[in-house]
Formats: structure tokens, sequence, C-alpha cells
């Protein structure tokens, strides 16, 4: 109960025009000092206060109302009297109220004393404590030379068939690896922050798409390679054809045939029947600065009647061997010229590789930060339960002050409030923890819904730690962050495929001017025809002797070149005008300069994201520092007030208020720690670390495939894990 200032008032009682700091009774002589009210009326409760102004006001309006009625109400100086008379009384009364309240409370103290219970210290939240060293990386890798490929098709030499088998591809898995199901124990995943990013890099579903992203662009690899998106193909060919014919033709002029006939007569055409067999071979393959070599192996086999054939052999063969090369000497020239979709498709799966090495950085750090919010929401649900045990512990002391009339009802309603109020806060903790181990628990898994995991409860048994001191300065650490960033690796390798586009789009504005040589060998044989006498060939009447040469007589001509041609020229293709050559080169350039803004734009987000992951790192830093020293501030006020109330000389409330304040602390650096932590991981990516802060290589992230066993909480680490770096 404050003082009376001003015009004060007290319960039933009016004082007006009383200066500052006193308050005085109408009509009184004297003025109540600031301390009589601070020593007589503030100790007393207002219930206790109330009903004793509210007995003398009955009974001085019982006792002034015989007086009125015998003097009557218009006697001016008798009401004066009674007005100094009833002030007196009632000033009399309030100087015997401490004493009348100290003898009304000393029986109700010894019988509080005896009936009220014991009060004991309320429970309080015990943080984790945290250690002294980050959690050990175990090493995990496979190598990338284990993984599928599909840059390289098959070979036909090993296996004939192979190239026209094509590639094999397996079937994604789509369940969860059998790791997760060794780490449940007892309807609860066990699992440290090592085992979740084990189990990440196996099951992680954003993983698991970005792997194919390198293979894709293996497979484009695998195309340019084959130059079927270029100049010219880069694998042989060998192209056969076989054809077998028979002809009747009519022939029109029977004097040219030989063929007799009367005068005067008609003689009608007849037909002249023929067998063409024929069997070509061909051979072409392009080499890698524009040359190309054709071989072409062409045989014919024909035959006609005897008696009206006029050739030497009938039926003859005639087989023609031929060379030919052509090279390109201004557009079209060079390996960057033909090779321009080759370089750029290793480039590009490089790219695709630096894409999902970045992408695993990602999700290392979004594990990491699900696994360390799960911590934080699992303690915090403690907190809010302690909270809650406190709160209602201090609900059941003031419901039982109540009802002995020690405690005012405002104080168990408010008591109560509070209770809800933390019961609300516990509730909110207890979905956020479920709602951040359903986060980690998809983080980890291919499918979250089988049988074992639907109702699991995640346990984390990694401790908080405190990160060591960076002793990187922004400069170095930017050096750092520029070397090892996948953003950085994919814009220059990017600039690079931007280099090769200018160079081959710049060739091929040049003219097309090629020169070719040709070297032709060509043999005849078959079945002579030899007449027995003097005769023309197919002259009616006479005999003729075939005499068989065969397939080897034309044979031995065409190897010995008996019949050789030899060809050489040039060809030249000019443009008139060479616009889409223009435009194509332009695009490449302005691709390339565009590139070039675009590189140090990413430069400058990266700084920025160094400089603000090492500002966050500091803070959090001193956030700890500042909460740890905060939070011993309170246990050390929370101690001394639970021996202030072991002794008797406080109260539950007092305590209560004292277990709130610590718990808030304990909260705060507990948050802070988190933080401090997650603030390393985001360093990490920062600086592009991540992979080898936990010992990652990429080999098993693109193949999925982790050959350390699962860290189970109780059984031996063979594994010779490396320190946490």
């Amino acid at each position: 109960m404050s003082p009376p200032v001003g015009n004060a008032t007290l319960p039933g009682v009016r004082f007006p025009g009383a200066p500052n700091g006193e308050a005085r009774y109408k009509g009184a002589p004297t003025p109540i000092p600031l301390r009589y009210w601070q020593q007589t009326c503030a100790p007393l409760s207002m219930g206790p206060f109330l009903k004793q102004i509210q007995i003398r006001a009955r009974f001085n309006e019982e006792t002034l109302h015989p007086h009125r009625l015998l003097f009557g109400e218009d006697n001016t100086m008798s009401r004066s009297r009674m007005h100094l008379a009833l002030a007196l009384l009632l000033a009399a009364s309030l100087a015997a109220s401490p004493l009348y309240a100290q003898d009304q409370q000393a029986p109700a103290s010894d019988a509080q004393s005896q009936t009220q219970p014991q009060t004991q210290a309320p429970p309080i939240y015990q943080p984790p404590t945290p250690a002294a060293t980050p959690p050990p990386a175990p090493a995990r890798n496979l190598g990338l030379a284990q993984g599928p490929h599909y840059n390289a098709g098959r070979s036909w030499y090993r296996n004939p068939l192979g190239p026209y088998e094509g590639l094999r591809v397996e079937q994604p898995v789509l369940i969860n690896t059998p790791r997760i199901d060794q780490l449940i124990q007892e309807g609860k995943l066990v699992l440290s922050l090592e085992d979740a990013i084990s189990l990440g890099l196996e099951n992680n579903l954003s993983i698991a798409v970005e792997r194919y992203v390198p293979w894709l662009d293996e497979a484009n690899l695998l195309l340019a390679k084959s130059g079927t998106n270029g100049r010219a193909s880069f694998d042989p060919s060998f192209t056969s054809s076989w054809n077998i014919e028979e002809q009747t033709t009519p022939v029109n002029n029977p004097f040219i045939a030989a063929v007799p006939c009367p005068i005067g007569k008609f003689c009608p055409p007849f037909g002249l029947v023929g067998h063409t067999f024929t069997g070509n071979f061909g051979y072409t393959e392009n080499f890698h600065y524009g040359t190309q070599f054709q071989l072409t192996f062409d045989n014919q086999y024909a035959s006609q009647p005897e008696e009206f054939s006029y050739n030497l052999f009938n039926p003859y063969y005639q087989s023609t061997l031929a060379f030919q090369i052509t090279q390109p000497l201004l557009n079209g020239f060079g390996k960057i010229a033909n090779d321009r979709y080759i370089i750029e498709a290793k480039n590009t799966v490089k790219i695709g590789e630096s894409q999902f090495r970045q992408q695993v950085i990602n999700t290392v750090t979004q594990i990491g930060t699900a696994y360390w919010e799960l911590v934080y929401a699992r303690e915090n649900v403690k907190v809010e339960q302690v909270t809650v045990a406190a709160d209602q512990q201090l609900y059941n002391n003031n419901k039982k002050q109540l009802e002995i009339g020690t405690m005012a009802p405002l104080d168990v309603i408010t008591a109560q409030a509070q209770l809800a109020t933390d019961q609300q806060a516990l509730v909110q903790a207890q979905t956020t923890q479920l709602l951040d181990q359903t986060t980690l628990l998809v983080d980890i898994t291919k499918n979250s819904l089988t049988p074992a995991l639907l109702n699991v409860e995640i346990v984390p048994t990694t401790s908080i730690f405190t990160p060591a001191e960076e002793s990187l300065s922004l400069e170095a650490a930017v050096q750092v962050a520029f070397k090892n960033r996948p953003e950085i690796e994919q814009a220059l390798l990017t600039l690079r495929n931007d280099e090769v586009e200018i160079k081959a789009t710049r060739n091929a504005l040049l003219p097309t001017i090629n020169i070719f040589g040709l070297y032709e060998q060509v043999g005849l044989g078959g079945t002579a025809q030899v007449c027995t006498a003097n005769c023309v060939f197919g002259e009616a009447g006479k005999l003729v002797k075939p005499i068989p040469l065969g397939l080897g007589y034309g044979l031995n001509a065409m190897i010995t070149s008996t019949f050789p041609t030899y060809e050489g020229g040039v060809n030249i293709t000019l443009p008139i005008r060479n616009r889409a050559a223009e435009a194509a080169n332009a695009t490449a350039q302005l691709n390339q300069r565009q590139q070039q803004v675009n590189l140090l734009n990413t430069q400058a987000t990266i700084v920025l994201n160094v400089r603000q992951a090492l500002i966050a790192l500091e803070q959090d830093r001193a956030a700890v520092a500042a909460a740890e020293e905060s939070r011993i501030y309170n246990q050390q006020s929370y101690d001394d007030e639970v021996k202030r109330l072991q002794l008797g000389s406080s109260t539950a409330f007092t305590v209560v208020q004292k277990q709130q304040l610590l718990t808030v602390a304990q909260g705060t650096e507990l948050r802070d720690r988190i933080n401090l932590i997650e603030a390393e991981l985001n360093l990490d990516q920062a600086l592009g670390r991540t992979l080898d802060v936990h010992d990652i290589t990429m080999g098993e992230a693109v193949t999925g495939t982790i050959v350390h066993p699962p860290n189970i909480p109780g059984t031996p680490d063979t594994t010779g894990a490396s320190s946490h770096k």
C-alpha cells in the first residue's frame, strides 16, 4: 500500500486539501506524518484494515444516531462538536490499529505454523553439459571409380554384340537402407550427428535426384564423343549392300543383236535375259582434325545369254577398290572446330559434379541444422516441463494457504493463470519437437512412413559442444571460399565453355576449302569367250568356247593395279553472306561477357556470405559467454533464495520467481549454444569445407553407398574415426 499523496484517500476517509507527504483528518489540529503512515497503516493488509474501518464506521453511525434524534439536525453547535468527537475517535482507533493487528496476528501466526505445510524448493531444469571437443567424423570413402559410368560405350572387340545391347541403367532404390533399422533400439532411433549425415547421404531424396545430374552429363558426353551432334561422326561406320537381279530387256534392233529376220516379214521383239549380283562394302571414319577417310570395295557379277553376248567375259566379275581422303583447310580444320562439343561436354560433366557436390554440402548443412534444432527442441520440452511442475507446486501451495486463510484468492488465481500459460507453452514446445523430428526423419530417409519409423522417437546422442575459435581473417577466409566453393568452379567451367564456343564459331566464319585425293583399282575376270573359228561374237552359227578364269583373275588384276585411277582436287564453298555464322559468334561472345559479370557477382555474394558467417559466429560466441554469465548469476541467486526459504526468511513465491529466471537463463544459454553450432555449420558451408569437415568424398556421395558401419551407442568404434576437423 502506497502512502497518500496530495488529496490523500484512506479507506472510508476523505482528506481534502492535504499537502504532499502528509494526511490530515478533517477538523484535526495536526497532520499525520508520512513516517506514521509507513509505520502504522502500511503494514496492515487491506482486508483487516477495511474490516476495522467498516466496524468503526458502523459503530459511530449507531452511536451518533440517538444523539441526532436528541439534539436535532439543525443544531450547528452540536454538529460541530459531534464531528470533532468523531474525528478524535477515528484518529485514536487508527493509532491503536497496529497494536490490535499485532495482537490479532500473533495467535494466527501460531495457528498457521501448525497448519501450514512445509514449503519445498521447486524442481529445476538441469541443462546438458557442453562437450569440450566436437564430435568425431568417420572417414567415408568409396572412390568415384566404383560408381557407374555412362561416358564410355561398350567395347565391340571384347563383345561384338555389346554396342547393340546398350548401357544398363539400374532401377533406383526406393526403400531405406538397412542402416536405419540397425539404429532402432526399443522403438527409438538412437542417432548421432554423423549417423544422421551418413543416412542422409544414402537416403536423402534431394541427393538421390541430384545424383542423376552427373550421369546425365556423362551420357551427353558419350553423345558428343560419337560426333553425331557435331560436324562429323567420330564413330567408324562399316556399310555393306548385297543385291541380286534378274532383268529381261526387250531388244528393239535385231541387227545389232545379229538376229536373222526374213525380208518382208515382221519380227517381234524378243527379250534378252541378264543376271546381276552385287556385293559392295564401305568403311568411313572421321578424325578430330577434320580429316575424313573412306574405303570402298565394290563387286559385281553379271551374265547374259552366250549367243547374244558381246562381252569378253560372260559371266564376268568386276571388283573395284577405292581410297579417298578429304581434309578441310579453313572451315572445319582443327580440334576446336571438331571437338567443340566434346570439350564442352567434359566441362559440363565437371559442372554437374560440382552442382552435385554443392547439393551434398547444402544437404549435410540442412541435416546438421535439423539435428541440432531437434536437440534444442527436446531440451526446450524439458525446460517447459520443469516450469509447469514448478507452477503446479506453487499453485498447490497457494491453494492450501488460501484454505487455511493465510493467502488472498487473487494470489491463487495468478498462480493458476501462470500454470495455464506455461502449460500452453509446453504444448507448443512438444509440437515443435514433433515437427523438428519429422523434418530430420524426412531428411535422412526415402520413406518415413515405414512401420518401423511410423511412431519412432529420435534420440540424439551427440553432445552439445563449443566450436573452436576461428583463426582465419576475412581475407584468408575469402580466399579459402574462392578455392572451395562449388559456385566458383561452376562459373569458371562455364567460362571455359564460352571460350570454346567463341573459337568454334570464329572458325565457322571462314570459307570452306577442302582438298581430296582418290586412288582406285579395278579388276575384271570371269569366263572368257573364245571362238573356235574366225567369227564375230554372237554371230549365228559360230561356236564360242568358254574358258573359265574365275573371280581370282579379276582380283589379281585389282591388287596388281592393272587398271589404276588417280584423282585429286579442291572443293571451295564461299558464302556470299555469312549472317548465321556471324550471329553464332556474336552470341558466344555475349554469353562470355555475361558470364564474366556473373563470376564477379558470384564472388561478391561469397564475400558477403563469408563475412556474415564470421560475424554471426563471433556474435553467437559472445552471446554464449554473456548467457553463461547470466546463468551463473541466476543460479547463485536461486541457490541463495532456496537457503533463505529453508531458513524461513523467504516464500515459495519468491523461490519460484528465482527458479523461473534461472530457467529462462538456462534456456537462453542453450539456445545460444545451438546457434553457435549452427553458425559454425553455416561458416563451413560458406567456406565450402563441409565435406572435408565431415570427411566425405565425392565417390561415396555419387554412388550413394557408405561403407562405414553405424555408430550405435554402446558399441565399440572399430573404424578408427578421425577427429572432427
